[in-house]
């Protein structure tokens, strides 16, 4: 029986000559990484149990990144943003300060990462990096720390799950209506602790950026990662790194297989509590909403800030309605400056922040309070997550609309 694109990433980063599900075995990691939300507490493990020199014998790339509060606005952010940062200086450790962004998509759009690598960090949607066809998980402080100090870490061979998806998403219907309309449809066909494949004409036509979203919630699907395989839109950005794509083999095996036409999909939206409550937005028409947030590492390229800007240009966001846009990374900043967006956001009434993970994470901006409604472009809405009100989980599309307009 031929392998599953899970299991040749673990045999071309590792010394098993031959690899299956369940079997347990040691990694080589390409890329180790720790955030401001951990990485503190990655050093505090480093100090305590490592001595000499941390990253002796660790190839590769190792880096903290500052995305979950990049402002510093919570003194414990900024103490451990510091704790990093003398780390970092002291230690030969590259460090992508509260400028730069989220750090999956910087291992994507900077090539740290690259299809068939191995990346980890203190994230729980690293796995994110699915979208190019490389393993990315998120690993505790613990696990994260031993990373630093030998490069490698021992992981479980996943089952794998084979998803096919067919049809054109119909027009108004964009990749996080897709993305939520799956994350319903697998958790309910319990794919918990598998690797996700997709494929069909529906992923094949997604551009990065849409891969991106539709990686970034295959946490709250269940999935460990969800591998999209590399086309060429992927192949031909990573072609000046030298590396070799993964592909599965025509017989590899798989112990779930689901198909999907979504030629009929409507705009989609989840309901506060369970990113996975998931119905056509249609069916809340008329919701009053408090306010809105567009960012987090599932929507916030420039790719869908530009969706955004088009639906605002001109426009105004209703009375009493809050809107709050969060670029996902520095580039895409810099694009909305260069290309007019920030000139839209700004008269529309928007307020845009710097690059980071914002409310989705808990941080920044974004957060809401008792009582409100906020419509989010994030990847969870438990209690909690981004505030104290209730949160719907939606497109870009369905955010801006919802902001001119005061409800869905």
């Amino acid at each position: 029986m031929g392998k599953t694109m899970i299991e040749k990433i673990f045999m071309n980063n590792s010394e098993s000559h031959d690899v299956k599900p369940n079997d347990i075995i040691w990694i080589n990691i390409t890329n180790r990484a720790a955030r401001d939300f951990g990485g503190a507490n990655v050093v505090k493990n480093l100090n305590e149990n490592y001595e000499g020199d941390y990253i002796s014998n660790a190839p590769g790339n190792t880096m903290f990144t500052f995305d979950v509060n990049p402002t510093g606005s919570d003194p414990k952010y900024a103490q451990n943003q510091q704790i990093c940062r003398n780390f970092a200086k002291h230690n030969n450790v590259d460090l992508y300060d509260i400028t730069e962004g989220i750090g999956s998509h910087l291992m994507i759009y900077r090539k740290f990462a690259y299809p068939g690598s191995i990346s980890i960090n203190t994230d729980s949607h690293f796995n994110i990096l699915g979208a190019i066809g490389a393993f990315g998980q998120g690993t505790g402080d613990i696990d994260t720390a031993f990373s630093f100090k030998t490069g490698k870490n021992w992981w479980k061979v996943p089952e794998s799950s084979k998803v096919t998806v067919t049809g054109k998403l119909p027009e108004g219907t964009y990749a996080k209506d897709l993305t939520l309309f799956l994350v319903r449809e697998l958790k309910k066909r319990n794919v918990l602790q598998k690797s996700i494949e997709f494929y069909g004409e529906t992923i094949e036509n997604l551009t990065l950026a849409e891969r991106i979203t539709l990686s970034s919630m295959v946490t709250e699907m269940g999935g460990i990662i969800g591998l999209i395989p590399p086309t060429n839109e992927v192949l031909d950005f990573y072609k000046d790194v030298d590396y070799t794509p993964v592909y599965a083999d025509p017989d590899a095996g798989y112990s779930q297989e689901f198909n999907f036409d979504v030629s009929d999909l409507k705009p989609q939206i989840s309901k506060p509590g369970a990113p996975h409550d998931v119905v056509d937005v249609e069916s809340l028409k008329g919701l009053k909403v408090d306010s809105c947030f567009i960012g987090s590492c599932t929507n916030g390229t420039y790719e869908d800030l530009k969706i955004v800007a088009d639906i605002l240009k001109d426009k105004k966001v209703a009375k009493g309605i809050i809107l709050k846009i969060v670029p996902a990374t520095r580039d895409d900043y810099e694009k909305c400056l260069k290309n007019g967006l920030l000139e839209i956001f700004f008269n529309a009434g928007a307020l845009v922040s710097n690059p980071g993970c914002a409310g989705c994470a808990s941080g920044q901006v974004g957060m809401n309070g008792e009582g409100e409604i906020t419509i989010s472009t994030g990847n969870r809405n438990f209690p909690g997550k981004q505030g104290k009100g209730k949160v719907y989980l939606a497109s870009p599309v369905t955010s801006a609309l919802a902001a001119i307009k005061g409800e869905l």
